[in-house]
């Protein structure tokens, strides 16, 4: 990474930065919190798809992953799409490979394919649906009956949408490496030392840490959940980076992220930390990394995605 005069303010060069190029930040809740605190938009994958395909701005800053400054730019053809560190990527998008998906879809003929944002742009190219972790269930029982569903790549998404609408679907055998790693024993534990505390999770789970749990939802739903929700604790088993919204919304309630299968700090996503105030003052600064897509690709993968956005609405 370039050098960076320690004497500068980032935070009032990015907001130089942000006014002179007319930029829009857009930031995961998994993001550090200082990165959150400067975005114009925090939310989860669907309210920043949203918001990209809503704003005027010249560039649009993408705090995120890769995957997410994709739909980006799948959406905002002419805008500027940059991206602090290029190889922030997703374990889900990585372990399911285009030409690889192409070849699974080859054996399930005459199936809707709906395929989870976390994903690459050449997947989406190949999708029917797409769906969020938010509009899942909602986009799954938009299917006809009588249509059956291929769902990729998160199987365990897959699998707890399955179950909530009835749906019989194949599922792509992919899963998040870090919602996967929540440990069951190490939340019961918790659990025992804390009885007052209520369990959220991401879907992204396993089902034995589902199980368990008082509230289960997308990132957003979650943060909701917890800000209207009577209780005082409460465990977080998703990514921690979205106990800083949590905090600043009710900072008279316990939040206590939930452990990993291991003493390692597993529980937080290594992609999305890849980001960081210098990284994302030097991308307005030299407006890099950029996005940037086959064209024919794009147009293949804005249908299912505008399909979502309108089922979403």
């Amino acid at each position: 990474m370039p050098e960076i005069d320690v004497r500068l303010d980032l935070f009032a060069e990015i907001e130089r930065l942000r006014k002179e190029k007319h930029a829009v930040i857009l930031a995961h809740y998994y993001q550090n919190g200082e990165i959150q605190d400067l975005a114009d938009h925090v939310g989860d994958s669907l309210a920043l798809a949203q918001a990209a395909a809503k704003t005027d701005a010249e560039m649009i800053v993408f705090s995120g992953v890769h995957f997410m400054a994709e739909t980006a730019k799948i959406l905002c053809p002419d805008r500027k799409v940059v991206l602090p560190d290029l190889a922030a990527g997703c374990s889900l998008a990585d372990d399911c490979p285009p030409e690889y998906f192409e070849l699974f879809l080859r054996r399930y003929p005459n199936h809707t394919v709906i395929n989870y944002i976390n994903s690459s742009a050449a997947v989406k190219a190949m999708s029917d649906l797409i769906c969020t972790s938010s509009n899942a269930e909602a986009i799954v029982r938009s299917v006809p009956e009588d249509r059956p569903i291929l769902f990729a790549p998160d199987m365990h998404l897959g699998r707890y949408i399955s179950e909530r609408t009835g749906r019989d679907m194949v599922l792509w055998p992919g899963s998040c490496e870090v919602h996967e790693l929540f440990s069951e024993k190490k939340i019961v534990q918790l659990k025992l030392r804390h009885p007052e505390a209520k369990i959220v999770a991401h879907p992204e789970c396993e089902e034995s840490v589902l199980r368990h749990a008082d509230h289960i939802g997308s990132t957003s739903s979650i943060l909701r959940f917890v800000l209207e929700d009577s209780g005082a604790v409460y465990i977080i088993a998703t990514e921690p980076g979205i106990i800083h919204q949590m905090k600043k919304g009710a900072p008279e309630k316990t939040f206590i992220p939930a452990p990993p299968d291991s003493s390692c700090a597993c529980n937080e996503c290594p992609h999305m930390k890849r980001n960081t105030l210098e990284k994302l003052y030097l991308c307005m600064r030299d407006e890099r990394p950029q996005i940037t897509l086959d064209e024919e690709i794009r147009k293949r993968a804005l249908v299912p995605l505008q399909r979502m956005l309108e089922l979403s609405a």
